[in-house]
């Protein structure tokens, strides 16, 4: 909010006459059309016009009422007559004050007054700043002081900040200082592309001899915009080490930065420019809550600020944390397990019993939320779904089905580099595609989206972040049918999906995720029950994959559990390839994706290692 807005308010109502309650009307000579003059031409930023109609050097008046709408950066002011008593030479007017101070805030009412005096025949307004607001005393000014309360944490299942300190440079300016305020702010706006007429606004409303904060920047990633900051005349820097970093789950937890002008426009009123918000994650997505909202205060103060009292207060809301579902003990198992990885890789982990996420890792995706938001071919981890639909039409899974080291059908060629197997069971274990490519025959594409769907694969639930549930299109011929039975054609998922398709065979139930604990969302979709048969026949499946199949690099030794899964390794795009491990043991179910030909299965063997039973 800047003065230019201001007088664009008022000039709105520039012909509008002020109302007039209660008051007696006067034979001339009468105070009354001085008082009227007086405030319209106040309203109406006429400051000379106004300061003509006192007794006081017009250009003190006219300074003072000038200077009232930059002091309080307000929005737009409402002044209407009310009672006005003559005694003699001597009257009193009694008006109304309405201030919008802007960002959707209530209005600042209140009552005010002023003293005439008759002299030659002419009423002047007796100036004195009281005029303004009664308790303004000769020499002070009006300034707003907002007061933020201290961020609340996003935490993790058990209660704990996910959040960590670091080492940040406080930008920002003492009011009273700036030699040249316009140029000063304009250059900080271009640096750190802050709104510049916003930070003006809210430099000249507060009180000029306190330090205010414009901007906070982490150190060493912003260093160089911080060294930019540092050559700016006015601009001062405060170190401090304050949690704003997420210490796990980064792309769960989020980010916090500067209130640029377009996450302005975004989180909305009342915040501004110099206010640390979220711009990712749950940070952005909970800002209101964990950020609370300001409580902002009209004060009066002398020069100095030694002397400060409270004219007005609209108070805010405290801050509260948000709790995850996040397990920081498999959080870290997660990310430990990519680190090594010189590819991109996502990883997701979720609750068999409760849907809850558990982790959500991220390596080398480029800051994307690749585990709940990737768009991935499943390839053979697929074959759990194309399983559950053949078992519908009564399929065995001991009859004899080939797996020839290619298969066409129309232009597509499926090809298999897996150890051939003689049955439908064995070649499951070994992923061979060509095996399951052939029996597009046997299904129609409602039988397979139908199966998709128990698995939660393209159903609509709702997530705190964005997520993808995963798509099954119609096969356009087919070529596609059969590509679609082995995870491919146009068929995609996200690991997120995936997990929650693993958690479906290791409890017999599809149950919707969870990622926030409190508050809570309602979630649309109910839990999904397998047929019985279908979890006694996909759960040895995937428990023999790991033990001699294609997925056995995922088997670990200890007491933790038998480990299940699924491994495939898609080309997709141009020439890229996406390798897959989808499992579960104990409760935990998971699924990793990584972009290029690795061992996925040994990559998960290193979080099942390191993540607790």
């Amino acid at each position: 909010m800047v003065m230019r807005r201001f007088r664009g308010a008022l000039a709105a109502v520039s012909g509008m006459l002020l109302a007039v309650s209660g008051c007696r009307m006067f034979a001339e000579p009468s105070p009354l059309p001085t008082v009227r003059n007086f405030l319209v031409a106040w309203q109406n930023s006429d400051y000379s016009g106004a300061a003509k109609q006192t007794n006081g050097d017009r250009k003190t008046v006219a300074g003072a009422l000038e200077a009232l709408p930059g002091q309080l950066d307000l929005a737009s002011l409402h002044l209407a007559l009310g009672h006005v008593h003559k005694d003699g030479d001597d009257a009193t007017a009694q008006f109304e004050v309405r201030i919008d101070l802007g960002d959707n805030g209530k209005p600042w009412d209140y009552g005010s007054q002023m003293h005439l005096h008759r002299s030659g025949g002419q009423w002047k307004v007796v100036w004195s700043p009281s005029i303004i607001h009664p308790k303004l005393g000769k020499g002070e000014r009006l300034a707003v002081v907002t007061e933020t309360p201290e961020r609340a944490y996003v935490q993790d299942s058990q209660g704990h900040s996910l959040t960590k300190k670091v080492k940040v440079e406080v930008f920002g300016v003492l009011p009273g200082q700036l030699a040249r305020p316009d140029a000063t702010l304009a250059k900080l706006a271009s640096i750190t592309d802050l709104d510049k007429d916003r930070v003006l606004g809210r430099v000249r409303s507060a009180p000029p001899q306190e330090f205010l904060p414009l901007v906070t920047l982490q150190l060493p990633a912003q260093a160089a915009e911080a060294a930019k900051l540092v050559q700016v005349p006015g601009v001062q820097a405060r170190t401090r080490y304050l949690p704003l970093a997420p210490a796990v789950a980064g792309d769960v937890v989020g980010q916090l930065g500067p209130a640029t002008a377009e996450l302005l426009q975004q989180v909305g009123a009342p915040y501004q420019p110099g206010d640390t918000i979220g711009i990712s994650g749950l940070q952005v997505l909970d800002q209101r809550r964990l950020a609370g909202t300001p409580t902002v205060k009209v004060v009066a103060q002398t020069p100095s600020g030694a002397s400060s009292q409270v004219l007005y207060e609209l108070p805010g809301a405290q801050s509260r944390p948000v709790r995850t579902t996040v397990d920081r003990r498999v959080q870290g198992a997660a990310e430990n397990a990519l680190k090594g990885l010189r590819q991109p890789a996502s990883l997701a982990v979720v609750h068999q019993q409760t849907g809850d996420v558990l982790a959500a890792a991220n390596h080398l995706t480029g800051g994307k939320n690749q585990a709940f938001e990737g768009h991935y071919p499943p390839g053979m981890t697929f074959s759990m779904i194309t399983t559950q639909a053949l078992l519908g039409y009564h399929q065995k899974m001991n009859a004899a089905v080939a797996c020839p080291p290619t298969y066409k059908v129309g232009d597509q060629v499926f090809r298999s580099s897996s150890p051939r197997g003689k049955t439908l069971q064995s070649n499951f274990m070994r992923s061979c595609p060509t095996a399951f490519a052939s029996l597009y025959g046997s299904l129609s594409y409602q039988d397979l989206r139908t199966s998709a769907a128990r698995f939660g694969i393209g159903v609509p639930w709702n997530l705190a972040l964005p997520a993808f549930s995963g798509s099954v299109p119609p096969p356009r011929n087919d070529a596609e049918r059969a590509a679609e039975m082995v995870g491919q054609g146009r068929i995609e998922v996200s690991p997120l999906a995936m997990a929650l398709a693993a958690s479906t065979v290791g409890s017999g139930t599809w149950r919707p995720p969870s990622l926030v604990k409190d508050p809570a969302s309602p979630q649309p979709i109910q839990p999904r029950s397998l047929d019985t048969d279908s979890i006694s026949t996909l759960q040895p499946l995937l428990r023999g994959s790991v033990t001699s199949g294609a997925a056995r690099a995922a088997k670990v030794a200890g007491n933790k559990g038998t480990v299940s899964g699924v491994v495939a390794q898609v080309p997709y795009g141009s020439g890229k390839t996406v390798s897959w491990f989808v499992g579960f043991r104990g409760n935990v179910a998971f699924a990793l994706a990584v972009e290029g030909k690795v061992n996925a299965a040994a990559v998960a063997a290193r979080f099942l290692r390191a993540v607790p039973g």
